[in-house]
């Protein structure tokens, strides 16, 4: 049974996810840790370092009863049953796979982290970070490596909230993916989700499809923008009304009216990173149609 869920990473993704379980789940206590000490101030505060419609009020109601937040890592890391790590990874900047590859040293760093800090037991630890396709399995090699008699299970569990409606799709998910090996463990977060989630949107895959998965779906949004933009393009030099043929377009149900809105591009940092490192990891499986395409 889970006592106490950890999530290291007080930002966009960490904080509101952790909120809403703290809300759903009010018999486990939820800890949300971060090396940042003005951060954590913040979540701890009456202004938020983050907004979205609705966050506050569910932190109000869950902070201080069994939602907390901390810079206190290690110790709470060291008691929760569930570690979830929401860490940056910026594209790498220098370095084989600079401009297109994701730089994992913060989700490396928190795997030694979590490694050294758990002494007894087992522990889940489940990657909230979009990260690249077999990441777990480096994760894995640094946990086994540096474990003091602790068995862990790394799970995927990817987010897909929007900007905007954060907490809303948090509390009304149209899906929620787990991936992985053991079978125990996914039952595990499973048990989690299942207070508040239908078990219909409750989807659990192998490690790597769940891991894949966040980029491609990032990917296949980019398309869809890309496509209507290039559209747009061709009404202006035919006379055609994008908005027009967008809506046309998107009656037939096999394609649907989300992100068919012409623009100057996609904007948002993810669609354009997961997309570079879905090229990337095409080129190094020596697929450089698909990379191209």
């Amino acid at each position: 049974m889970v006592k106490k869920m950890c999530c290291i990473g007080a930002g966009y993704v960490g904080g509101p996810t952790m909120a809403v379980m703290a809300l759903k789940c009010p018999d486990i206590e939820v800890v949300v840790v971060d090396v940042s000490g003005p951060r954590i101030d913040a979540w701890n505060g009456d202004h938020l370092p983050i907004f979205e419609p609705g966050l506050d009020e569910v932190v109000k109601a869950r902070r201080g009863k069994n939602l907390f937040f901390a810079a206190d890592v290690e110790r709470h890391v060291a008691d929760a049953d569930i570690v979830f790590v929401s860490v940056n990874t910026p594209t790498k900047t220098r370095g084989l796979g600079a401009g297109k590859a994701a730089d994992l040293a913060y989700w490396e760093s928190a795997a030694r982290m979590i490694a050294g800090a758990s002494r007894s037991g087992n522990k889940v630890v489940v990657e909230k970070s979009t990260v690249p396709v077999r990441t777990a399995e480096a994760v894995e090699k640094i946990l086994v490596h540096n474990a003091h008699g602790v068995e862990f299970q790394v799970l995927s569990n990817p987010e897909f909230m929007a900007e905007g409606t954060a907490v809303a799709d948090l509390l009304r998910p149209d899906r929620v993916l787990i991936g992985g090996r053991d079978a125990a463990a996914v039952q595990t977060l499973k048990d989690v989700y299942l207070r508040w989630v239908p078990v219909e949107r409750i989807i659990t895959t192998n490690l790597w499809s769940a891991e894949l998965s966040k980029l491609a779906a990032n990917a296949f949004l980019a398309q869809r923008v890309s496509s209507v933009n290039a559209i747009s393009a061709l009404c202006e030099a035919t006379g055609a009304d994008v908005t027009e043929v967008a809506r046309v377009v998107g009656e037939d149900p096999r394609i649907g009216g989300r992100f068919l809105d012409a623009g100057v591009g996609f904007g948002g940092s993810c669609l354009q990173k997961d997309t570079l490192s879905l090229v990337y990891a095409c080129e190094c499986g020596g697929l450089p149609e698909a990379a191209g395409y």
